[in-house]
This record gives structure tokens, sequence and C-alpha cells, in this order.
């Protein structure tokens, strides 16, 4: 367990060798500025929203997003969607220290530990177990947010690749929004190559990260990734074969 600079807690995956979440930043924060908060503000006119968040790993985004909604009295619906291989991790979530701004929404996190599942009126959160190439593909529902959350494309490059985002590209609506901490020009090339428009998010006291969006977004940083290329002509998308 490692304790990131907001007070929040994460984990040291040895198997990535990196931590879950960004210890300069912190858990929750991230999760707030990096996708949350974006996500929600340029979305807010929608009173339901289908979130793909990848991966579920220790839950801040999926939780984040619940105690954003109860902390700003939102109506909205939330359907999350969730890959995640590690179903013991899953299973310890219970016991994990989560900071106390997840107090109210305990009982929803022990749900998902012991059934991977959980549903009211205005939450529905599913755990789909395994390699997310694989069941993000067989997702059925049409995405609305994307939180590209995995571990870094240098530690876990087929979570970060053109045909991975192809996929997640096959599932999104027309003004489906993808959000991530990743400003590396490989993974904005590999969005931009199916579909997604580039812009620069900066969060509050945080580093800045990106937004793709399958539309134009006004009041955001728009990067002409066409421009991108002309001037970076080495830089490429990241690609399965290079890696299977």
């Amino acid at each position: 367990m490692v304790e990131t600079e907001d007070g929040s807690h994460t984990l040291f995956s040895e198997e990535f060798n990196e931590p879950y979440h960004s210890t300069k930043d912190g858990a929750l924060h991230e999760s707030l500025e990096k996708h949350i908060k974006p996500a929600f503000a340029i979305l807010k006119n929608k009173n339901a929203l289908t979130i793909l968040d990848i991966c579920f790993g220790l839950g801040y985004n999926s939780f984040a997003t619940l105690y954003y909604i109860k902390k700003e009295k939102l109506s909205t619906k939330v359907h999350i969607l969730s890959p995640e291989f590690d179903e013991a991790l899953i299973r310890s979530l219970d016991y994990f220290v989560y900071p106390k701004e997840f107090d109210e929404i305990k009982p929803i996190i022990k749900a998902i530990s012991q059934n991977f599942f959980y549903e009211d009126e205005q939450f529905k959160i599913e755990i789909l177990l395994g390699d997310a190439r694989q069941s993000v593909p067989k997702i059925k529902e049409k995405i609305d947010i994307v939180y590209q959350d995995a571990f870094s494309p240098v530690h876990n490059p087929l979570l970060w690749s053109r045909e991975f985002f192809a996929d997640i590209a096959k599932i999104s609506k027309e003004d489906t929004l993808l959000t991530t901490y990743s400003t590396a020009a490989t993974i904005r090339l590999g969005l931009y190559e199916n579909g997604f428009l580039i812009f620069v998010y900066y969060g509050e006291k945080t580093r800045y990260s990106t937004i793709a969006s399958m539309k134009m977004l006004e009041n955001l940083e728009y990067i002409d990734m066409e421009l991108k290329k002309i001037r970076n002509t080495t830089a490429q998308s990241i690609k399965d074969e290079d890696y299977l």
C-alpha cells in the first residue's frame, strides 16, 4: 500500500511495476480531476450515462463517480461497465483503506467485492472479469464516457493500441468522451486514427491530461493531429502486432 499526496491510498503493482495511481496527483484527486469532473461537465445535459472504466483496479474512478454524483446532488443515472482480470483484488476491496469521502458508499463497495455487481434505482456497476481485450468487444451497450486509465503504455501496451481503441470506437456514441492521463503522441495518434478528436485538459492542481471526443468540443484546447504528424514524422500509434 502507498499513501499518495492527497492523503488517499493506492497499491503498487509488482506485475506492472508501477502504482495504480499517480502518487503525486493523489488517487482520489486524480480520479476526480482527470476523469469525473471534465466528463460530467461536458455531458452535463445527459440524464443517463453509460461509462466504460478501463480497468476497475481499486475502483477509484467508479466509486469517485458515485461520490461526485451524491456530493453534487445530481439525478444522473449511471451504468458502469469495467473490465478487470484480477479477481482476488476485487474480493479484497471491502478491506481496502479508502478515503473518508467513500464512507457513504461502503455498502456498494462491499457488494462489488462480493458479487462483482451492484444495482439500485440510480447506479449500476458491472465488473467484467477477464481480459479487457476480450470483454470490451462483447459489450452491447453504447458508451457515453470512457475512463481510459489502464497501467501505462510502457507496461501494458495492449490496452493502448490502435486496435484496442478501434474496439472502443465501435461501441461509442456520436458524442462519446474518452478521458485519460496519457498525453503521449503515440496514444493520441491511436485515438485520432479511430475517429477521436484530441484536446488538452487542465485539471485543478494536477498535471494536464487528454480528452478525446467523437465530436468537436468548445472551450477546450484542440490539438491538430494532422499538423502534429507533419511536425513529428516518426511518431506512430501502438500496434498489436508489435507486442503479440
